[in-house]
């Protein structure tokens, strides 16, 4: 029992949280960079300056996935580190850094995933407005371009950007987020839509300045809502697209670019909070959705009709994260959304944050971890019997920053000592080599 032949297996990264060097060389400063300085925002006032150090170790950090059998990696950009003012003017030794990384992973035989933007705006860029200046689309879209032709020769597969959710309702409305706002719902609202404008007009651009054709994805944060029972599938569904008065929802952000309409499910809800968005094209060609999910929630239909939420019940394990561990999410997750909008889905992120520590002899055993895994694939491939599921990148390859959270929280197949910076593989990196070598069939063992 395997996965398709042609599925794609890999693991992820994100630039601030595991680059480090936030100073090296004419590096621009971003908004992680700045607001994870100010006591209070991150816990015991960690930030990724220093990190993983990624940017000095990169060599080794590639001779250790070659080591594992990882053939596809995914990784994002530091937009400052490239274009140190967000605009104008690129950074030849930040381009150098990640052509030396792309190199690097041509050699060992790893194909890049490349995401253009994971949280890490360019702080001067903030300073101008940010997301809420009407022309941010098209300095994400300059960058998208920037990106396409210095990088277009060795990268096929684009991820444009990574979980708005987080970064506009956690960053700009609930506050607990770089840039640390707590903006008015309408202001939010139309953050959002220069995301998606932005998206749109990227997505144009990297196809314009490539040379050959290129795939182009979006990756969402997903947790979906789960029928507690048989009778409640089609409540479940319904939930898992609704507008539950913020932008977590399963349709608000991917709708726009795959119909060029917001989902009726919001459009009441924006008008409510004074936001009517502007008349842009906003439909674009998305190849593959990216889906990151960890977890969902269940629910039943009540006498009405209406989603009633379940308890879960104190027997459910959680993780350190205090996520319920629901495996089923990376069945229902797929199937509503593929059944809803027909794009491949590549799962570019699952995976699990343990209480973990490396043993006097010199080991991490991660047995949940493992087991986590080993059980959220199985319900995926479940699904991938019904829908079209292409891939799957476990987070993290390395333990790193897990923003607000810090250091304290270890989601990585690596372990990293942040004092020496020694990289140790934990036993679950050993086991998912073993998974992706059998394409799957691991996980039945």
């Amino acid at each position: 029992m395997s996965f398709a032949k042609d599925f794609v297996w890999g693991v992820a990264t994100a630039s601030y949280q595991i680059e480090g060097a936030a100073s090296e060389g004419d590096k621009g400063l971003n908004v992680w960079d700045v607001g994870s300085r100010t006591p209070g925002r991150v816990f015991e006032g960690h930030s990724g300056d220093v990190g993983c150090d990624h940017f000095h170790h990169m060599k080794e950090d590639v001779a250790l996935m070659q080591r594992m059998g990882v053939k596809n990696y995914r990784f994002s950009l530091n937009w400052a580190r490239i274009m140190p003012h967000g605009t104008g003017e690129v950074s030849a030794s930040g381009v150098q850094f990640y052509l030396d990384l792309l190199k690097e992973l041509r050699r060992a035989g790893i194909t890049p995933w490349m995401t253009l933007f994971h949280w890490d705006y360019p702080y001067e860029l903030y300073l101008r407005g940010g997301w809420l200046n009407p022309e941010s689309p098209a300095w994400f879209e300059n960058y998208c371009r920037v990106c396409a032709e210095l990088f277009g020769e060795y990268v096929e597969n684009f991820i444009l950007i990574n979980e708005p959710q987080c970064f506009i309702e956690l960053g700009h409305y609930q506050g607990c987020h770089a840039p640390f706002l707590r903006l008015s719902r309408a202001e939010v609202l139309q953050c959002a839509h220069n995301v998606l404008k932005g998206f749109a007009l990227g997505e144009k651009a990297v196809r314009a300045a490539c040379s050959r054709p290129v795939k182009i994805g979006f990756a969402q944060a997903f947790g979906p809502v789960m029928p507690y029972t048989d009778a409640d599938v089609e409540t479940a569904r319904r939930e898992t697209f609704a507008c539950h008065n913020d932008l977590f929802s399963g349709s608000f952000w991917v709708e726009p670019l795959v119909t060029g309409k917001y989902p009726e499910e919001y459009t009441a809800w924006m008008a409510e909070n004074g936001f009517t968005p502007p008349a842009d094209d906003l439909k674009c060609r998305i190849d593959f959705y990216g889906v990151n999910t960890y977890t969902g929630r269940y629910v039943t239909t009540g006498k009405n009709g209406e989603a009633v939420p379940v308890t879960p019940k104190p027997s459910v394990p959680k993780t350190d994260m205090r996520w319920d561990v629901f495996p089923d999410s990376l069945y229902w997750g797929p199937k509503f959304l593929y059944e809803r909008y027909r794009i491949p889905i590549i799962y570019t992120e699952n995976g699990v944050a343990l209480t973990e520590w490396k043993t006097l002899e010199g080991t991490v055993n991660d047995d949940c971890r493992i087991d986590f895994v080993k059980r959220y694939l199985r319900a995926l491939h479940r699904a991938a019997q019904e829908v079209e599921v292409k891939g799957y990148f476990y987070w993290s390859f390395m333990d790193n920053f897990e923003w607000a959270e810090g250091f304290s929280k270890k989601f990585g197949l690596i372990h990293i000592d942040y004092d020496t910076l020694v990289r140790t593989p934990k036993k679950s990196a050993f086991w998912y080599k073993k998974v992706m070598e059998s394409n799957g069939e691991e996980i039945f063992k």
